[in-house]
């Protein structure tokens, strides 16, 4: 059985229905993690595959991305969220959400590059302790959704990458670091495939906390799947504004 990790967040729901619905199915065991947890899983060997943020992926030795969908955005993603009790240019203090590091080197790409901020950074674990609507935060996943109305000002950081790059972003990828049969590979981009072309069918499995209509319209409107061209660029873009060590080479699928 190959191993694979995937994130339990709303935006994976259907990449899991497919791997579910696919006969590939029979040859994996599936199990879930928060983003950094994904990237260990990966890194210390106890899964096959996983959907990895990409600021883990050159840590990963010998990494490859594996497939041709990913969690991207070329529009508003509504779920990586800055929000601030405050505008952009008053903030001091920026609370960064420990679950996933893409997002916390993202946030730090645009304040130094594009917003000409230079907030302090603190580490935030999200739930132990209520928000503070006057502070700062870097918020990701289902609780960014939650959390937007209650902020002032609210700034999606893929719409201001976009603005910045005038590229998409993407977020994470499936990655594995194992030598892996290359038809189970293909079987594997199929599953998931299957899951993207039925995201209706897919939400029989969301349980979480928004209406079928708002977890459609998320899933359809701000995630976009396909990893082409023009995501790998925009990909390889934020590698090269990204800290030093990001900047090394990752064999894509195919």
């Amino acid at each position: 059985m190959v191993r694979v990790t995937a994130i339990s967040y709303l935006n994976t729901i259907p990449f899991v229905y497919g791997l579910r619905n696919h006969p590939v199915s029979s040859r994996i065991s599936l199990d879930f993690a928060t983003p950094s947890q994904a990237a260990e899983r990966l890194k210390s060997g106890l899964t096959d595959i996983s959907i990895v943020p990409v600021a883990a992926i050159p840590e990963v030795e010998n990494a490859r991305i594996i497939s041709d969908y990913c969690i991207g955005a070329d529009a508003e993603v509504a779920s990586v969220l800055l929000c601030s009790g405050k505008p952009l240019e008053q903030i001091k203090q920026l609370k960064l959400d420990v679950d996933s590091r893409t997002s916390v080197l993202l946030a730090r790409v645009m304040c130094e590059n594009y917003w000409s901020i230079s907030p302090e950074y603190v580490s935030h674990t999200f739930g132990k302790s209520a928000l503070d609507t006057t502070d700062s935060y870097i918020i990701i996943g289902d609780k960014a959704m939650e959390a937007a109305p209650l902020f002032d000002y609210v700034y999606d950081l893929a719409a201001e990458w976009i603005k910045y790059r005038n590229q998409p972003f993407v977020f994470a990828c499936w990655t594995t670091n194992r030598d892996l049969d290359e038809q189970f590979l293909k079987d594997f981009n199929d599953a998931l495939s299957l899951g993207v072309n039925n995201i209706e069918k897919s939400l029989s499995l969301y349980d979480g906390p928004f209406s079928h209509e708002r977890a459609y319209d998320y899933l359809t409107r701000n995630i976009s799947y396909p990893f082409g061209a023009d995501k790998r660029k925009g990909l390889s873009d934020f590698w090269s504004l990204a800290l030093e060590e990001l900047k090394s080479k990752v064999r894509w699928f195919g």
